[in-house]
């Protein structure tokens, strides 16, 4: 049977549950006293993106200035120039990599596109700045972070990240290996060939 007003009834009780539980239970707690208190950030949590680096922040950033991302960014907040030497050749490293994250949207399709797992999204939000413009264009020097700080705030999908990129490295270099085995045995057969011709012209004589 269908009660009028129950369901405002059982919301109220609920509400006043939580009321009074809040003041006894620390997990009513709906609020905290941020910024003394800080909720930690859950491992699925994202927010602006970051460039992932091994080892050196420099020569050891992941990305190779491909612009995938940049292209594929639906608000236009990335730009990258590909750094080159003194012949102008490209070097497949960013020189210039900037995020305006006053326009990102945090909507991950720069992580999702990218092919070699080079920029992954942050849990850190605190961008509050004075130069609402200049201040919230982060440029790499403060986009680049360690491998080790990507498996702080998200370790299952890094751990995830690192055995795909070890195996992809193996097969690499189990493919470079077999290729140099090929061209050893190619030569040696070369080597053997004019060996039997240069006996072969020998003997005439």
């Amino acid at each position: 049977m269908n009660i009028p007003g129950k369901g405002i009834v059982t919301g109220m009780a609920q509400t006043a549950k939580n009321f009074i539980g809040s003041y006894v239970s620390k997990e009513r707690m709906t609020t905290v006293q941020y910024p003394e208190e800080r909720v930690p950030a859950q491992e699925a949590a994202r927010n602006f993106p970051f460039l992932v680096f091994d080892e050196d922040p420099e020569a050891g950033l992941r990305c190779v200035a491909c612009k995938i991302c940049e292209k594929e960014c639906p608000p236009q907040c990335i730009y990258i120039v590909m750094k080159r030497d003194e012949n102008a050749k490209p070097s497949k490293q960013p020189e210039t990599f900037d995020i305006d994250v006053s326009v990102c949207m945090s909507c991950q399709i720069c992580v999702e596109v990218c092919p070699f797992e080079a920029i992954k999204m942050d849990t850190e939000f605190e961008y509050g700045e004075f130069d609402r413009f200049g201040g919230l264009l982060l440029g790499k020097d403060r986009l680049a972070k360690s491998n080790q700080y990507y498996h702080k705030i998200h370790p299952t999908e890094a751990a995830e990240v690192d055995a795909r990129l070890d195996e992809e490295r193996q097969a690499k270099a189990a493919a470079e290996k077999a290729k140099a085995a090929k061209l050893a045995a190619l030569a040696q057969k070369s080597k053997d060939a004019d060996k039997i011709v240069a006996n072969g012209k020998a003997e005439k004589k």
